[in-house]
């Protein structure tokens, strides 16, 4: 167990390293961040900073020096860089976690392993095959890129009318995975925190809206049935526990009209559409994943108040001060100086008390 006053080191200088850092604070733990650019929303409200290229061999050494347990606040890390970091302290998810979550294919062999149902998919190494896996998958499909890539950033929408060369030139990686397209009726996911002593603490499942393949609006609870819920965390709770993690998973999944679910895709760490849990639960995501990799017992994860987590993408953040005239709304702004199309400069959670 790592007490109140030892130091958690921070990968990652972005908005879900800052929240994680004040809820380190409230425990009572220092924050170190490592971020690759100055003035990161984490580095404005952690003790400590290391400025560097992620592949910066002396800087990573200096930083695992200085901090007791290290955890990773977004997936694109170079994961040599994180396996250094744990030679010297304890990185927790743990580094094959975060492997696993980077690359598309092993993500999906993986859960496909473990018996969980995704898409089909096929891995896609020229436009040929490309070509070829169209006729068996059929029209319409997604190429993603194999690594890297989130908020719709190495995605192909294919139909009949994008050609398999034009697709590949707009995927942009020397090698994709083929998705077939689901028709579902809503996108969900699941967090779950897992400790080191294999206590799980599964959060509801929440309905997910995006926009131009941004998250835009998070509904807490999810509005499903009750058993789909329950198969939902079900679901997420397996990951977990065949991952061995230590730390908190996002479980991204799609609902058909069938009653599938259908696992898309993981995330090893805090996630966007948990961000409600800081105002409407007793514990949030931020607070297990600390409670977690520092061997604390999990808190409850029991919500106290409905919620609609909506992000301030771009300029919305200029409306800033009408939230704060909604008496039942939490605004969270991450301390970002530049506002673009799509960025994420902060939240609100509109909540709603339990009847």
């Amino acid at each position: 167990m790592l007490a109140p006053g030892g130091t958690i080191g921070i990968v990652g200088g972005g908005q879900l390293g800052r929240m994680t850092a004040l809820a380190a604070a409230r425990l009572g733990y220092r924050c170190h961040v490592f971020a690759d650019e100055p003035n990161s929303p984490a580095e404005q409200v952690c003790a400590a900073a290391t400025v560097a290229g992620f592949t910066d061999r002396e800087a990573l050494e200096r930083f695992a020096g200085a901090v007791d347990v290290a955890t990773c606040e977004f997936e694109n890390i170079p994961a040599a860089s994180v396996r250094r970091i744990a030679a010297v302290k304890p990185v927790l998810p743990q580094p094959e976690i975060l492997e696993i979550a980077q690359d598309r294919l092993r993500e999906k062999d993986f859960l496909r392993s473990i018996g969980i149902d995704t898409a089909a998919y096929r891995e896609i190494s020229d436009p040929a095959a490309l070509m070829r896996a169209l006729r068996d998958f059929g029209y319409p499909a997604v190429l993603k890129t194999v690594r890297m890539g989130y908020d719709g950033k190495g995605q192909v929408s294919l139909t009949p009318e994008v050609g398999a060369e034009e697709a590949w030139r707009r995927m942009g990686a020397e090698v994709g995975i083929l998705e077939s397209f689901v028709d579902f009726v809503c996108e969900i996911s699941v967090l779950v925190a897992r400790g080191a002593n294999a206590a799980c603490a599964t959060y509801p499942p929440v309905e997910n809206q995006h926009v131009n393949h941004i998250l835009d609006t998070t509904i807490a609870p999810a509005r499903i049935s009750s058993q789909t819920a329950v198969r939902a965390e079900a679901l997420a709770r397996r990951i977990a526990e065949k991952l061995d993690l230590v730390g908190v998973l996002a479980v991204e999944m799609f609902l058909t009209s069938a009653g599938e679910i259908l696992v898309n895709e993981i995330a090893p760490r805090p996630h966007n559409s948990g961000h409600w849990t800081i105002d409407a639960c007793v514990t949030s995501q931020f607070e297990q994943l600390v409670r977690a990799i520092c061997g604390l017992p999990l808190g409850s994860v029991e919500h106290h108040s409905d919620a609609v987590m909506k992000n301030l993408l771009g300029h919305d953040v200029d409306r800033w001060r009408e939230t704060l005239n909604e008496p039942l709304t939490k605004l969270h702004l991450y301390g970002k100086a530049r506002a673009r199309p799509g960025r994420k400069m902060g939240h609100v959670t509109r909540l709603s008390r339990r009847r």
